[in-house]
Parts: structure tokens; sequence; C-alpha cells
């Protein structure tokens, strides 16, 4: 059986990621790299396919993965779509919620699908606390801590364009949480936040706090900062990427009612039997999960999305609403003021 045949365009650290899950996936093969650098040469001989230097010049695909800068999504998921190739987007979907509105509404009128690579979606954690929330494991939803702190190296920040607003942490980092939670959680209705660069001075924030209220009226605290050397993020505490050393921390509180569940380790805490209060203790149970590696994972639900089986787990509407929370905190830390995320994409 012949499988389908799929581009990566970029060669960078997320696209080596996707180059190597395709090499491992059962369902999808590497078809082509798409990169001007001559550095990307060695990664495309080292895989057996031929190197592309511009989107323009290729051909003979089943779908295409886009692992390039943020700013360059939109222009080329547009000319993904007109040429009817479905398309994996990684994330941020696009620089502003506008932008991947615009990116849903094409893919809608083409009827060209198109996934966003919110890969931890795919993660069987992510899908346990989903089910066991659903199920009313913690009861109502209260309260939410959110951390992602972690510290980037110096040599991250050699490009110019990484030190500039918009490749910073809020948007770089943040946008898995922000999706996370939305996905665990409902949507976000209203933001207040506060950035600071006052560790590195660039342009760009190095750390931000902000509050996010749910339309279920749960109410959560994010602290993100890439310059922290702390243990508290997805990863440094989920073990899905081997580059980063894991510190067996938690990273996402979530309290209810009836009960808090951690994450990533799926720790769910409830009352032993009594009256519920803090006189009751309270016990502690892992939840079973079976581990898979989430990119893999992405890869498979890409396939059955190119062969009309599965509709995308995140669509470009759906990607560009966690977008526009993270355009909130931006604005919501520069005026002082809520926010409203502005909800650029259908639903």
């Amino acid at each position: 059986m012949t499988l389908p045949a799929i581009a990566v365009v970029g060669a960078g650290a997320i696209g080596r990621k996707h180059v190597a899950a395709l090499a491992q996936s059962r369902t999808a093969r590497l078809a082509a790299l798409v990169d001007p650098s001559p550095t990307a040469a060695a990664l495309a001989a080292e895989h057996g396919v031929p190197l592309v230097a511009d989107l323009a010049e290729l051909d003979g695909v089943a779908g295409v993965i886009l692992a390039t800068p943020t700013s360059l999504h939109l222009a080329q998921a547009l000319e993904c779509i007109g040429r009817g190739w479905p398309v994996l987007v990684e994330k941020p979907v696009a620089a502003t919620a506008a932008e991947g509105a615009q990116m849903a509404a094409a893919a809608d009128a083409a009827g060209v699908p198109v996934l966003v690579g919110h890969h931890r979606r795919h993660n069987p954690r992510i899908a346990a606390a989903r089910a066991a929330l659903q199920s009313g494991a913690v009861g109502r939803v209260i309260a939410v801590q959110a951390s992602v702190l972690l510290c980037k190296p110096d040599d991250y920040f050699a490009p110019d364009w990484r030190r500039q607003p918009g490749a910073g942490p809020v948007l770089t980092n943040l946008i898995h949480e922000i999706d996370t939670m939305r996905h665990l959680l409902g949507e976000v209705v209203s933001v207040q936040a506060v950035t600071s660069n006052a560790v590195r001075g660039f342009a760009v924030e190095d750390s931000a706090v902000a509050l996010l209220r749910f339309a279920s009226g749960a109410l959560a605290t994010v602290t993100v900062s890439d310059a922290a050397a702390a243990p508290w993020s997805w990863e440094l505490t989920a073990e899905e990427n081997p580059d980063y050393p894991p510190t067996g921390q938690r990273c996402l509180l979530i309290s209810g009612t009836e009960g808090a569940l951690e994450l990533p380790n799926l720790r769910l805490w409830r009352h032993a039997k009594g009256p519920r209060g803090w006189f009751t203790p309270l016990l502690a149970q892992d939840l079973p999960v079976a581990d898979e590696d989430p990119l893999i994972r992405q890869i498979d639900h890409f396939v059955a999305v190119i062969g009309g089986t599965e509709p995308p787990l995140v669509t470009a509407a759906d990607a560009a609403r966690s977008v526009a929370v993270v355009d909130a905190i931006l604005r919501a830390a520069k005026t002082g003021h809520s926010e409203t995320p502005h909800q650029g994409a259908a639903a």
C-alpha cells in the first residue's frame, strides 16, 4: 500500500520534529522538504527526499505541513488551499485572530481542510483529563493555575526577530496553555494582564501574568516567563520531548467543587467518605493513561483528515480563538483594563 505523501515546509526545530514523526509514522511518508536554506539539504538527504527551495515549486503531494515562522502562515496556507492541498499549520495558526479567521474562511470556501498543530490535544493525558472533567470528576471547575516557567538560552535570541514584539513567550509558548485550557474548560470571555521585559530589556516581553474568566464562571491565573530557571512548564513536566530534561513536577492545577486534578501527571484529589470540607481528608488517585507520542498521533489524524474520514480536531477557526485570547492578554497589559477576546473566526 502506498502511503500518503506529505511535504514539510520549514527545516527549523519544529520542522525537524515533524520530519522525525513522519519517519516513524505507519500511515504517511515524507515526500519532500521545502526550505531555501542550504543547511536543509543535509536533512533532506538523510531522509532520501528532494529539497525544494520554494512552495511554488512543490508538486505531487497529498498534504503539506507548514512549520515556518508565524508571519508566513497565512500566505503559505492560502497557497496550499488554492492548490487543493490539505494543510497542517503549526501553532499559532497566524499572527492575529483576524488572519486566522481569513484562513478559516478560505478553507471553508474551497472545501480544503486545515488542521492546526496544537499537538497537545493529541496527547493521551489531555484526552484523559478532558474525559475526567466531562464526567464530573472534579465537579464544577472553580479555579485553574497554569505555569509556563522556563529558561531559553541566550543564543535563542540571536535572530533579531525573536527580540521583537510578537515573538515573546505570550504568543510563542502561552498559546499552548490557552488552547489546552479552552479545550478543557471552554471559552474565555475576559482577560486582565501585565507583562514585563525587565530581565532582558528587549522590545518583546520576557514575562507575563494573566487572569482569565471563562464563560462557565471559572477563573484561571497564568504565569509565563522564558527567563525563569524553574521546573514548572509543560515542556519540563510532560516528557513529550526528549530534548527537555524532565523535572517530575506539575504545571496545571484544576480545582472544582468535588475535587481537583493535576496535570500532566493526572493526579485526581477527592474527599474521603464523609462531609465535604477541609476537615475531611483529601485522597489522591493517579488516573490511568497509555502514553503515545502526540506528534505521531497528530500525523495519523492528519492522514484521516486528508482522507476525509475525520474532521480536523483543531480547525483554523478554533485556533484563531486561542490567538484572540493572546491578543486580548497583550492588549490588557498595554491598556491596564480588562479586555474581551475578539472572536474573529466563526464557530
